[in-house]
């Protein structure tokens, strides 16, 4: 194969993979100096985190007591709960398996711990959105499923100032609550860079209450570093047309791809 035909290629594969969905909002700051390094798109409208609250909940967990470390505790899955999270959701569910599959169920548990007036004044207090845990209306399921396609919602710039905080350990929760957060965020590598982050995918409901498979938000968020620098992200799209798989896969999958030539303009 030439290189020229190779080029062509991979060209007309990434363009194939993005017409599936459109971007949203790319975002990239410096971790430390809070610069902003790549703005693309509309990165100030608020839409669903779907499980990207995972890491404002995981701080807030670590916080509270209800998670340990990485391993404890271990819960199982109960008739009746959610199954969504893989072949993993019904077998023992740990901190780190909770972040990696996306174990719905296990998020709930902790919400319902921890409570609605809780988790409003956290949110609040991590500057996560608009703070709204009111779930659907009429439906007074907020502990269940505020942050999927419900009353929850986060901007792509909300999204990184949060990251950057956690990032710096400076959330209104413990350092230590906040390190054992960091420390089950789920890496990758791409261009050289080590890059923690947690996907997200929802789907936005229709009037009649029925989902919108073709219309799926793909989150993928976190921080990368490399050489001793950091910068934090968030890259939102959304689907143009049914696919089969999760928005925030192939969110994460693309942010991926094009990671090595994006991190190339920031110089060092």
């Amino acid at each position: 194969m030439t290189c020229a035909l190779a080029a062509f290629l991979l060209l007309t594969c990434g363009a194939a993979s993005h017409a599936q969905s459109q971007l949203i909002c790319r975002i990239v700051l410096d971790a430390e100096s809070g610069a902003v390094l790549l703005e693309e798109g509309d990165c100030a409208a608020r839409v669903t985190p779907a499980s990207t609250f995972k890491l404002p909940l995981a701080v807030a967990g670590f916080d509270a007591g209800l998670l340990v470390s990485r391993d404890q505790p271990v819960m199982h899955w109960q008739e009746g709960e959610l199954d969504w999270g893989g072949a993993s959701c019904c077998g023992a569910v740990t901190p780190a398996i909770w972040m990696r599959d996306s174990v719905v169920w296990y998020s709930q548990r902790l919400t319902r711990a921890m409570g609605a007036e809780r988790l409003t004044r956290l949110a609040s207090d991590f500057g996560y959105g608009n703070a709204d845990f009111s779930g659907d209306p009429g439906f007074d399921n907020g502990l269940e499923r505020a942050w999927i396609a419900s009353s929850l919602q986060v901007s792509p710039r909300e999204q990184v100032r949060f990251l950057a905080r956690l990032l710096a350990g400076d959330l209104p929760a413990s350092a230590e609550a906040q390190a054992q957060a960091r420390a089950i965020t789920v890496q990758s590598e791409a261009g050289g860079w080590r890059i923690s982050g947690k996907t997200g995918a929802a789907y936005p409901r229709r009037a009649d209450r029925s989902f919108d498979r073709a219309r799926g938000y793909g989150w993928f968020v976190g921080w990368a570093e490399r050489d001793g620098r950091r910068v934090v992200f968030a890259h939102l799209r959304q689907d143009r047309a049914r696919h089969e798989g999760s928005p925030g896969q192939r969110s994460r999958d693309a942010f991926l791809a094009d990671w090595p030539q994006v991190s190339a303009g920031f110089g060092d």
